[in-house]
């Protein structure tokens, strides 16, 4: 079982990479929590965005994406509710005084959970993604290799392993970049208008997308 080539391996892993390289409302609430609160509120961030994405693999290997692939009611409606959440949070990054940018002792850090709930319903409600694995994990699927879902959950899985190599760099430096900006509330201000304006345009983008 999942006996495949090395061209296999090879052409699944660079798009894995690119696929994790793409900007998008994953990413960029990510970085966006590392710039507000640090390492810390990033790696909740990412967490969360894993467990959300973990969720979207089991769904594809359970065959319930093609559901939502196929509906355009339960398309819709996952896709306003997701436009809708982010449309929230960039409101309310708007409405910020700034303050949230200003560096903290981690006894006063931004608390780990809620960022990482915030996560998982980011991740969750965007149906691209579903429909995304449903159409790029089914091309890697090798007849003879093992039950379909089980090699759809492989690389799902695989997927988010790939993203355990690129996207935690991208905290570290994201912080190691920002730290001595999250020490001037003027500038925490400027950064928290454009984290808000960065959420608006990505609810947008995904409101204004077609099934």
């Amino acid at each position: 079982m999942f006996d495949y080539t090395l061209l296999h391996w090879a052409s699944f892993l660079t798009a894995a990479v690119v696929l994790n390289l793409a900007p998008g409302p994953d990413i960029a609430f990510i970085l966006g929590q590392t710039v507000r609160g640090g390492r810390k509120a990033g790696f909740a961030a990412l967490g969360g965005i894993w467990l959300g994405a973990f969720g979207h693999v089991l769904m594809a290997a359970a065959g319930l994406s093609a559901i939502l692939a196929t509906s355009a009611t339960g398309f819709s409606v996952v896709k306003w509710a997701g436009a809708a959440y982010l449309l929230y949070l960039g409101i309310k990054a708007l409405r910020s005084d700034g303050s949230g940018f200003i560096a903290k002792s981690e006894a006063n850090s931004p608390r780990a959970f809620p960022i990482f709930r915030q996560g998982i319903v980011v991740a969750l409600l965007n149906p691209k993604v579903a429909i995304f694995f449903l159409a790029f994990l089914p091309q890697f699927v090798v007849a003879g290799a093992g039950p379909v879902w089980a090699q759809l959950f492989l690389h799902g899985s695989l997927i988010i392993v790939v993203a355990a190599f690129i996207e935690p760099p991208l905290i570290l430096a994201g912080d190691k970049l920002t730290n001595r900006l999250r020490s001037t509330p003027r500038i925490g201000l400027w950064l928290d208008r454009s984290l808000g304006a960065i959420f608006i345009g990505l609810s947008i983008r995904l409101a204004l997308d077609e099934h």
